[in-house]
């Protein structure tokens, strides 16, 4: 026992591993290969212990930049997404002993990734294994079933590895290559999907800016300095201008901000409009401005407001997938009583519409910080016609934690899965450029005022991804009940 326990808990180690900043992807089917072996024909109720563990080993290290001020919200976190892997050991458990084995537990990583995403309170997607997979061979999967199918391959690849050394030791070699065929067959689709993340329209491209201002200092204090934020990205924008009147930078058609650049509402006060309105006017084209908006009945809005240099604000995409306990407090009477401390979280409300907002003529998607890691967040999007994402972003409270390059991880995956160019521009860093294929073409340090300009390609062409939406994790999660109806149909049959 103790050492399926360790066993447990190092492949959640490994897991954990395999996420950026590091590009150690190779690691995450062997952790899930060491996982399934280890609750492999237990009961379900040790299944979800050993997976239980696994999961502690996975979020505990994962997740630490939740609690920088407080060690209880991380931890909490990381015991409550902990049992989504111990629900995956019981599954795991029960379908190790019935047929296919290698597709339904790889089936149930996705459903318990599926549930993770949605409860409680909206869910939490972090740590989905196709955010570890930027730099894998998985990567192209994500064009044709979006992150749900890269976190199916990648399982499929552990299971079928401790399927097939299963078969070896039985003596079982035709089996055993069958195993490797089912854990290399998504591999095989690649190139294919590959080949599909080109722009359709050859020469159609957009020139754009993200601006990094950069705040006061690190830390959850920089919110009360909102109006030197709010000048850094002045001042970034400025010299962009002076830049551009130099010829040392093309005119960009696009200028994207990052989320809470503007704290103060600028259409209530007029020095924050001023200051936004001096910015635009010297660039000569339309900001994204991040800007907390009060909603004149205690709560506010979240908005990234598109500023014109001669009309000033106008649309706006209020960000829909909100932070519980952070912008939110969920049941804030009964949770207020309980813990005092957390009267501090926000009253933001979320907003509704499909996140594309159009910006000098370019239809864009706007997945603000948080909502990049949901999937119908950025697909409704793109769905509508946006040909660009944008993921204005606020990570200065989480300091020099793992947690940017995390979240710079998803903007990837996301620009595979819907075969378009992404704009991540962050307070504090990391800011980057990305092409459909996912690669990150410029980036920018931490914690210090910077400016990414660079050529992008749009495109109006829909991934099957993108097209199919939800279904590829519905029909991939279902698989889960194939023994059911296998051994249903042998009862019928006998």
């Amino acid at each position: 026992m103790l050492w399926r326990c360790a066993a447990a808990i190092g492949a959640g180690l490994a897991l954990y591993a395999s996420f950026p900043p590091r590009t150690s992807w190779w690691l995450a089917p062997l952790a899930l290969a060491v996982l399934t072996a280890v609750v492999a024909h237990r009961s379900a109720r040790a299944g979800f212990g050993y997976g239980y563990l696994a999961g502690l080993g996975f979020f505990l290290p994962l997740l630490p930049w939740s609690g920088l001020r407080r060690a209880m919200p991380w931890l909490a976190l990381a015991a409550a997404q902990a049992v989504a892997v111990g629900a995956f050991g019981t599954l795991a458990a029960v379908l190790s002993r019935r047929p296919a084995a290698p597709l339904t537990i790889a089936g149930a990583w996705v459903a318990t990734e599926a549930v993770r995403a949605r409860v409680p309170f909206g869910g939490f997607p972090w740590g989905r294994l196709a955010f570890g997979q930027a730099e894998g061979p998985w990567l192209p999967l994500a064009s044709l079933a979006g992150a749900p199918g890269v976190s199916f391959a990648v399982a499929l690849a552990g299971t079928a590895l401790v399927a097939g050394l299963g078969r070896v030791r039985a003596g079982r070699w035709r089996a055993a290559r069958g195993c490797a065929l089912l854990a290399a067959a998504p591999l095989l689709l690649a190139p294919f999907a590959a080949h599909r993340q080109t722009p359709n329209v050859p020469g159609s491209t957009v020139t754009v800016a993200a601006v990094q201002g950069n705040v006061p200092r690190m830390g959850l204090e920089f919110n009360a300095q909102r109006r030197a934020v709010l000048d850094n990205h002045v001042a970034v924008t400025e010299q962009l201008a002076a830049a551009v009147t130099a010829g040392r930078q093309p005119r960009p058609q696009l200028v994207i901000w990052p989320e809470n650049s503007s704290d103060i509402d600028p259409l209530r006060h007029r020095d924050a409009r001023t200051a936004i309105d001096r910015a635009a006017a010297a660039i000569g084209v339309p900001l994204l401005v991040g800007a907390v908006l009060d909603n004149g009945d205690g709560t506010s809005s979240n908005s990234a407001l598109v500023w014109d240099p001669a009309t000033g604000p106008g649309p706006q995409h209020v960000k829909r997938r909100l932070v519980p306990f952070g912008e939110y407090l969920p049941l804030r009477p009964v949770i207020e009583r309980l813990v005092p401390a957390a009267a501090q979280a926000g009253n933001f409300v979320p907003g509704d519409g499909t996140g594309r907002i159009e910006l000098n003529g370019v239809p864009v998607a706007v997945a603000t910080c948080y909502e990049v890691a949901f999937d119908d967040a950025v697909t409704d999007s793109v769905r509508a016609g946006a040909q660009l994402i944008t993921v204005p972003t606020n990570n200065a409270t989480f300091g020099r934690t793992e947690m940017t390059y995390q979240q710079l991880a998803m903007s990837r995956v996301r620009a595979v899965e819907h075969g378009r160019s992404v704009v991540v521009a962050a307070t504090s860093g990391v800011s980057a450029l990305i092409t459909p294929d996912g690669q990150v073409i410029e980036q920018s340090a931490m914690f210090t005022p910077d400016l990414l300009v660079g050529e992008l390609p749009l495109s109006t062409e829909l991934t099957w991804a993108t097209r199919l939406g939800p279904w590829p994790e519905t029909v991939l999660s279902l698989i889960v009940v194939l023994p059911l109806l296998v051994r249903r149909r042998d009862r019928a049959n006998p």
